[in-house]
């Protein structure tokens, strides 16, 4: 039995303050480093034009590549090097949908959950949702990527603007858990068919909203480094102990304790 991990790796441009570093990025690439950790059967699927992007995976047997003709790249700007809560991006808006026939060849037999990584509106259409909920696994998701919308150009790239669109309903109905932060959980609202809606805030904590509301603190950490990814770090890190212990409290104490360990050192979580 796999978790089977799919959304594009990326090719990012971190700036924080006056600091420039170009790196790896993308949901599935963070979340790999917490599944190889904690979740050790795993499959990761990403979509990108440069193959060459998986070499940074934790193990490279385990990321099957979607060649297409453009990678994602994302400007992760903070503006306040104290304050990592405050990010600016801009992305060129890859436009590299997954589809079903790019799938169907390639996931394996036995399969224990989806984790599904949009990174903008284009990744995954509807026919590929159905696909996926076809197979009568859980499936948990990422909010973010299917909100996104480019605004205004900056230099062939765009800013981005967080929006809600009538299919999004369908697409998350069904869902195990959906992730997404609280900016955007005004965006959307409640009232999903989903078992569970779990909803960071950064430093502040997060809340897992199900049949009742649990709150769960951030972990405290007084050397901040490198931000980046941490959501995806949480939602990894969440997902693991959500499978092998079924009590989202317990998998939400975790997540927070991972992701602070995460923040402490660039790049992905790896303690090592």
């Amino acid at each position: 039995m796999t978790l089977v991990v799919i959304g594009p790796v990326t090719e990012d441009l971190i700036i924080i303050g006056e600091e420039e570093s170009r790196k790896v990025g993308g949901a599935t690439y963070f979340q790999s480093f917490v599944f190889e950790e904690f979740y050790n059967d795993y499959l990761a699927i990403v979509n990108c034009g440069d193959e060459s992007l998986v070499n940074g995976f934790p193990s490279k047997d385990k990321v099957k590549v979607i060649l297409k003709e453009d990678t994602h790249f994302f400007i992760n700007r903070y503006p306040f090097k104290d304050d990592r809560d405050v990010r600016e991006q801009l992305s060129n808006f890859a436009d590299i949908p997954i589809l079903k026939s790019d799938l169907e060849d390639i996931l394996p037999e036995e399969i224990d959950a989806f984790i599904v990584n949009p990174l903008n509106r284009y990744d995954f259409p509807p026919e590929t949702m159905d696909y996926l909920k076809s197979f009568n696994v859980p499936i948990f998701m990422s909010v973010q990527g299917f909100l996104r919308c480019p605004l205004d150009e900056v230099n062939g790239n765009y800013t981005i603007k967080l929006d809600d669109f009538d299919a999004l309903s369908d697409i998350l109905e069904g869902a195990k858990s959906i992730f997404l932060d609280e900016r955007e959980l005004n965006i959307i609202g409640l009232g999903f068919d989903v078992d569970e809606m779990v909803v960071t805030n950064g430093s502040n904590g997060s809340r897992i909203i199900g049949d009742a509301e649990i709150k769960i603190d951030a972990v405290e950490c007084e050397d901040v480094v490198d931000t980046t990814g941490c959501g995806d770090t949480y939602m990894a890190a969440y997902i693991t102990q959500k499978l092998l212990l079924e009590s989202s409290e317990n998998a939400g104490k975790f997540a927070s304790k991972i992701a602070s360990d995460k923040i402490k050192r660039f790049g992905p979580y790896n303690l090592k």
